[in-house]
């Protein structure tokens, strides 16, 4: 890391608090003349660092996002992806869009025998992110609101041996992954200790009622042996309130991470969420799920648990859409549980019972996104 990037990583750490330049020309290896040029330079790039009279330096925004800061971030929290491939976008049309023209680009990422070719060393366990998208998408192509400075959106590219065998299996994992960053990043805060997010089936995650992050799981086949190869797993997660981002039917129902810590006081500001460290959290996260599940069959029982105990749907009555948008193909159904493969177990009021692996449900009644 450069001086500038130690000295922006150490602002960040004390959380707002003043950091003395001889500290950190200390923590650097450096001159306080250095550590002086690094912050000049950061203000220049858009940092507000404030000097205190006692010539410290305090960070007046605490929610920097630089790819150095996302990387080193990621690298001493996740240590076990040491070449994972990271890169970063201020603006992208879409983190998934993106990532799939990468592997159009590059070709496949496993060879016959199942080994990495020269382009999966590089990109299988990729990570893509952006802070913000101008095309972002959900299922079915629906529009994905992503804004600047409120939220985050990561693409992760994962090329298992044998390839992708059940797409649902792994958003669910996604989805377990999110809940478990989510609650990771929300536990520094004494307010926020008590705060479960909850999984709709299949690829939603809820905060305080409100769905503050969306998963989408697209594959990429390998044409020579007609099996998807390659998954581009994309989550978007809104942190920070934005009220002309979401508004109308949007605001009803989507939230942000930040709406759901309590205020403890009206003099105390809701503490700030760093984007840099949820992303980062997140991203390892999914990866590390993604190599738990395929590591034996008891530990995905063990994901399918915790998705189950994270669902708020069963033993509520729904509506069922197998053909989504398809109103005359809808039935009432209750889901009553949710198998090995993440498929959504539903009773109909005949007593009979359906395996639900596509398609969408919405609840009867509620404030819930569908």
């Amino acid at each position: 890391m450069t001086t500038k990037e130690k000295v922006l990583k150490m602002l960040v750490e004390a959380q707002g608090q003043a950091v003395s330049g001889e500290v950190l020309a200390a923590e650097c290896g450096v001159s306080r003349a250095a550590v002086w040029k690094a912050v000049k330079a950061l203000r220049e790039t858009g940092s507000t660092i404030e000097g205190t009279t006692n010539g410290g330096y305090v960070l007046a925004d605490n929610d920097i996002f630089t790819p150095e800061l996302f990387s080193e971030t990621f690298s001493s929290r996740f240590p076990d992806f040491p070449d994972c491939h990271i890169e970063c976008f201020k603006e992208i049309d879409s983190t998934n869009t993106y990532a799939k023209r990468l592997l159009a680009e590059c070709g496949n990422l496993r060879d016959a025998s199942g080994q990495l070719t020269k382009a999966g060393k590089k990109y299988h366990k990729a990570v893509i992110v952006a802070e913000k998208q101008t095309a972002g998408r959900g299922r079915l192509g629906r529009t994905f609101v992503s804004p600047e400075k409120t939220g985050i959106y990561i693409s992760v590219i994962y090329a298992p041996k044998g390839g992708i065998t059940n797409p649902a299996r792994l958003t669910a994992s996604a989805a377990v992954a999110i809940c478990r960053a989510i609650k990771n990043v929300l536990g520094q805060f004494p307010e926020a200790c008590n705060i479960e997010p909850q999984i709709k089936w299949i690829n939603d995650i809820f905060v305080g009622r409100k769905k503050v992050c969306g998963v989408l799981a697209e594959g990429v086949a390998n044409f020579e042996s007609g099996m998807i190869e390659t998954a581009v797993v994309g989550m978007g997660i809104n942190i920070k309130k934005n009220k002309t981002a979401f508004e109308g039917e949007l605001a009803d129902v989507v939230g942000t991470l930040e709406d759901a810590l309590p205020q403890t006081s009206p003099d105390v500001p809701v503490p700030s969420i760093s984007r840099v460290q949820l992303a980062a959290e997140i991203a390892g996260q999914v990866l590390n799920i993604f190599e738990e599940d395929s590591s034996s069959p008891a530990a995905h029982k063990a994901i399918i648990k915790e998705y189950k105990e994270a669902s708020f749907l069963l033993g509520q009555e729904l509506t069922v859409y197998p053909l989504i948008g398809d109103q005359k193909s809808s039935y009432k159904a209750t889901a009553t549980d949710i198998d090995e493969n993440a498929g959504l177990i539903v009773t109909l009021k005949d007593g009979s019972k359906k395996t639900l692996s596509s398609g969408e449900v919405t609840l009867k009644s509620s404030s819930l996104a569908k």
